[in-house]
């Protein structure tokens, strides 16, 4: 019996239509998108797989606004955003883009508490200090807050990650191998946060891996074979 239903039918947050990524290697012309479709909806979990070199992260820095697509269209609530200026996409990502990486990139010298907090440095944000703290008693870890990195496990990390990623209430997350440095159980720990993510905070989770448990937890994998996309499973984990 699956216990995720794909029963989505609001419209999609962010969406990829017929999208190409060209580039100029050096005389040579490598397609590393090739008319790609993609949408998610609210509250959905897509797993991207596929092997490496094939697009997969050239897909999620068009989708985070990180790289502009050569061709085609990229519309987040609807809305083109394909052509916005540097400064509208990086309010743009602001207002509607975490991103999780497998590295975590947490600041070595900072609390978990502070690395949460990054991202809202620049701005007039008066509850960031209370904001992080309870995003870090959401992941599971009230008892770390003062913690620097070197203090955390592998799991931890990653949760500080999420947080961070959090922190100014996206509607979309991005996760690059979100499970790639942790163990079995730990990976887990942290797809079950991301199912919490989806169906409390109605935030769409699009995580690019080669880890086949995330695309039991999707509602959908999709994988990318030399650019070109294809869906092959839907609505993934089942009883064991």
């Amino acid at each position: 019996m699956s216990l995720r239903e794909s029963t989505k039918t609001t419209e999609p947050i962010i969406e990829l239509r017929d999208v190409v990524k060209r580039y100029d290697t050096g005389g040579e012309v490598v397609d590393a998108l090739k008319g790609i479709d993609f949408a998610a909806k609210p509250g959905e979990f897509v797993a991207v797989m596929g092997p490496s070199g094939s697009g997969k992260s050239t897909m999620l820095n068009v989708l985070g606004l990180l790289d502009a697509p050569t061709e085609g269209t990229v519309l987040l609530d609807g809305r083109d955003v394909t052509d916005l200026s540097d400064e509208e996409q990086t309010k743009e990502r602001k207002r509607s883009i975490g991103f999780v990486f497998q590295n975590f990139y947490l600041i070595p010298t900072l609390t978990a508490t502070e690395n949460v907090e990054m991202p809202t440095l620049f701005g007039d944000d008066p509850d960031a200090r209370e904001r992080a703290e309870d995003l870090l008693r959401r992941v599971g870890l009230g008892d770390r807050l003062d913690h620097r990195p070197n203090e955390l496990s592998g799991g931890q990390k990653q949760r500080v990650a999420i947080a961070r990623a959090l922190i100014n209430s996206p509607r979309i997350l991005l996760a690059d191998e979100p499970t790639g440095n942790l163990d079995q159980k730990t990976g887990r720990s942290v797809l079950e946060l991301f199912l919490e993510l989806t169906e409390e905070r109605d935030v769409a989770i699009i995580a690019v891996t080669h880890d086949p448990q995330v695309s039991k937890y999707a509602d959908r994998t999709i994988t990318l074979v030399d650019g070109r996309m294809q869906d092959w499973e839907m609505a993934g984990v089942t009883d064991q």
